[in-house]
């Protein structure tokens, strides 16, 4: 099935009757580049240059669709144009043909045409005056060049600088895009952190509290109840401290806020002895020297979120938490007495598994949790530069 020819755009519509008419004018007020007498004329009729000039004229619809097949017919129009009086409209015309046969043809037929055009002007003005020895034979080449080569070079430039200033737009696109995906990419990164940080903050106090409020809705005892209610007052207490923190950060992330959200390796026995407050048995083994904050940070955290997985899911029993340096690695180990199918005593998500997981993760450390026997163990490395003393 035979595809129908693309319509011409309005503006070389305009080109082509613009020059049909200007040629039509040029005709009828009998302006011609020749005269009979000139040379030899094969065809000295009146109305001949008007086939030329409607051919180049319709040759003109097809400078963006068809260029190459423009070029061609025009070329064509051109070599019989010159065997009647000629029309200066119609060499005007195919001039423009040529240069658009290298603006919007071919890539190949963009580097081409300059170069044939180029071997035609030379070729041009060397034959014809070696041949006639006549200097003035020189001016066939010249008339060639520019006709054909002057503007089949235009061209070239024009599609040159057109073709740069496209790659430039496209880098420029490309550099947006890049810069976006980053953007989200911080975006997302960065929402992941707040959320490891707001559950590891937030979660052990809210932790305690859900289990002293049970035991204290559970027992008919005044002084238990008291007991669990002044736990539930400190974990709230405390829990409301962190996310007044947190928010401080969130609202102005200066410097003068950033230890209120880096809690360090010399908290660990504040830590331990909040858990112990809220019913826990732990002991703490600590062995290591000055570590990076990122590292200090990420120790905290997996610690904190151990203890609160003890304190919601460990049976009776001893909590281990311990802490050793050796050869540019920090081994975190936090055991806890483990039965399998006892119901947790506080809902958990599990999403503190995963933020212990993505800390270690992106230290590039190993992170490992899981029974063993009647333990639940945590274990973490994290790489410490070796220049950090041991």
């Amino acid at each position: 099935m035979a595809h129908p020819l693309p319509r011409p755009h309005r503006h070389d519509l305009r080109i082509a009757v613009g020059g049909l008419l200007g040629g039509v004018l040029l005709w009828t007020l009998g302006i011609h580049p020749r005269v009979p007498s000139d040379h030899v004329v094969l065809w000295r009729a009146l109305w001949a240059p008007l086939l030329p000039l409607a051919a180049t004229a319709a040759c003109e619809l097809l400078r963006r669709t068809r260029p190459r097949a423009g070029l061609l017919i025009g070329t064509a129009a051109v070599v019989l144009d010159t065997v009647t009086l000629g029309s200066v409209v119609t060499i005007v015309l195919y001039t423009d043909l040529m240069y658009a046969a290298v603006l919007y043809g071919t890539p190949a037929a963009a580097r081409r045409i300059p170069w044939v055009t180029g071997m035609l002007t030379v070729l041009g003005g060397v034959v014809p005056a070696a041949l006639w020895r006549d200097p003035q034979g020189l001016l066939i080449g010249v008339g060639v060049g520019v006709v054909a080569f002057a503007p089949a070079s235009t061209g070239w430039v024009v599609r040159n600088h057109r073709d740069a200033a496209e790659a430039a737009r496209l880098r420029a696109e490309q550099t947006a895009l890049l810069a976006e995906m980053d953007r989200a990419q911080a975006v997302t990164a960065e929402r992941a952190r707040m959320a490891r940080e707001l559950h590891d903050m937030v979660a052990n106090h809210l932790s305690a509290i859900a289990i002293h409020s049970t035991a204290a809705l559970s027992l008919d005892d005044p002084k238990t109840s008291r007991d669990a209610l002044a736990v539930i007052r400190e974990n709230s207490v405390e829990g409301l401290a962190e996310m007044r923190r947190l928010i401080g950060i969130l609202r102005d992330s200066s410097d003068d806020h950033e230890p209120a959200a880096s809690p360090t390796l010399d908290g660990l026995g504040a830590l331990v002895d909040g858990a112990r407050a809220n019913g826990l048995d732990v002991t703490l083994d600590t062995g290591h020297g000055t570590v990076p904050a990122p590292v200090e940070l990420a120790a905290y955290r997996i610690v904190q979120e151990s203890l609160t997985n003890a304190l919601k899911h460990a049976a009776t029993g001893r909590v281990r938490v311990s802490l050793r340096q050796r050869e540019g690695i920090l081994d975190i180990h936090v055991t806890s007495p483990y039965r399998a199918g006892d119901a947790p005593r506080a809902p958990g998500s599990g999403s503190g598994l995963t933020g212990m997981r993505e800390r270690t993760a992106l230290l590039g450390g190993t992170f490992e949790a899981g029974p063993e026997g009647t333990l639940w163990a945590v274990r973490a490395t994290l790489p410490v530069s070796e220049g950090d003393p041991a």
